[in-house]
């Protein structure tokens, strides 16, 4: 399953403040931008040991689904949100990968040993709406010896890598002996961690990124 997407070329990142569709943002960016401010840029944080060697066959936006194979451990939720620039302009035509660990705390990668579940897709990609927008189907992050729930992300136009960075959960109590986590300032803090809020078929969150494009 593939979510609609828009081809993706640098024509599509409109530029013009006419044209920037503040209504995409969250409520809690709207009103820097009503004010003429600049949005902040998304923290960078470090990419980690266990950025896929080689992508899996299967790279969509559902993370609980790898080929004909249903993951059914954890927590499942919606990851949703927008990538625009400064301007909040959006990202129409970027791409937005994600890549997290298995809910016993394994990633697809050799360096952890072919120990993460087959079911279980572990790295998805998809194509940013015309409004900037994205969403994937993936477990609630799980936590491993040294590291709070987070699921790291990629952003990148036309193949150059924009930001890379980590997402966190609110509330989580291994947040705060987390080193990355602890690196960030209140305001990376705020940006990066969002609740995780039960519904119907799953936890939703909802995470605004600003690139520097």
């Amino acid at each position: 399953m593939t979510p609609t997407t828009v081809p993706a070329r640098r024509s599509l990142l409109i530029r013009g403040a006419g044209l920037v569709a503040t209504t995409a943002l969250p409520a809690w960016l709207a009103p820097a931008l009503a004010q003429g401010q600049s949005l902040r840029p998304t923290p960078r944080q470090t990419e980690g040991p266990y950025y896929p060697v080689a992508l899996p066959a299967d790279t969509d936006f559902d993370l609980l689904r790898s080929g004909t194979l249903a993951y059914g451990k954890g927590r499942p939720a919606w990851v949703t949100g927008t990538v625009t620039d400064t301007r909040g302009t959006p990202l129409a035509g970027g791409e937005i990968e994600i890549w997290q660990c298995d809910q016993d705390g394994h990633y697809h990668h050799p360096g952890d040993g072919g120990r993460a579940d087959p079911a279980f897709q572990g790295f998805g990609k998809v194509t940013l709406g015309r409004d900037g927008s994205y969403r994937f189907r993936t477990l609630r992050p799980a936590p491993y010896s040294g590291r709070t729930p987070h699921i790291h992300v990629k952003v990148r136009l036309d193949g150059q890598e924009l930001l890379t960075t980590q997402f966190y959960v609110l509330g989580e109590p291994g947040n705060a002996r987390d080193f990355l986590w602890r690196q960030l300032d209140e305001a990376g803090q705020a940006a990066l961690t969002r609740p995780f809020v039960a519904g119907p078929d799953g936890d939703r969150a909802e995470y605004a990124v600003v690139v520097q494009a």
